[in-house]
């Protein structure tokens, strides 16, 4: 079961932490996450799983960015998450994706106990610019049926910005 907007104002403070809170940003089921003025791009063409493959910084101006198709840029939402009661889901705004953007590819399942940043994994069809501290994505919270286990992540959780894939941790 998804939580309605009101229940979620209900859960703040208690089983819902989201910070900074903004009234404005809260939906009839979901919150409006913005995004944070950094950003990732891999430097190689090639990336290894195995391997921690080197990342530049891109800071998002004001005045906006361009994003350009076929690049990879690994964002962070402004705001910071936690749950231990529920799952947190991450997806798109409509009205970003009808822009043509991808906010990420396939990790929107967060994980009760998950506490931090989330990273979005940013993909366009066409360039777009984009700014910083725009509503870039939402958030909604399911109810867990059965016991309830708590993320233990070594790779992202307390996370505080957009961080790059970890994988290569699973090999050693």
């Amino acid at each position: 079961m998804i939580l309605s907007g009101s229940k979620i104002k209900e859960e703040l403070g208690k089983a819902i932490i989201i910070t900074p809170f903004d009234m404005d940003k809260l939906n009839s089921n979901s919150y409006n996450l913005t995004l944070d003025k950094k950003l990732l791009v891999y430097d190689n063409n090639i990336l290894d799983m195995k391997k921690d493959n080197p990342i530049s910084e891109i800071i998002i101006p004001n005045e906006g960015f361009i994003l350009y198709p076929n690049q990879l840029y690994l964002g962070s939402t402004v705001e910071k998450t936690y749950t231990y009661k529920y799952i947190p889901i991450l997806e798109g705004r409509s009205s970003v994706a009808r822009l043509g953007l991808f906010i990420h590819i396939t990790a929107g399942l967060g994980e009760a106990g998950f506490d931090g940043n989330w990273t979005l994994e940013l993909n366009c069809i066409k360039p777009l610019k984009i700014y910083p501290n725009i509503e870039i994505c939402q958030i909604y919270f399911n109810e867990i049926l059965g016991n309830i286990d708590l993320c233990n992540s070594k790779k992202y959780q307390k996370s505080n910005c957009a961080m790059s894939s970890k994988m290569y941790m699973e090999f050693k």
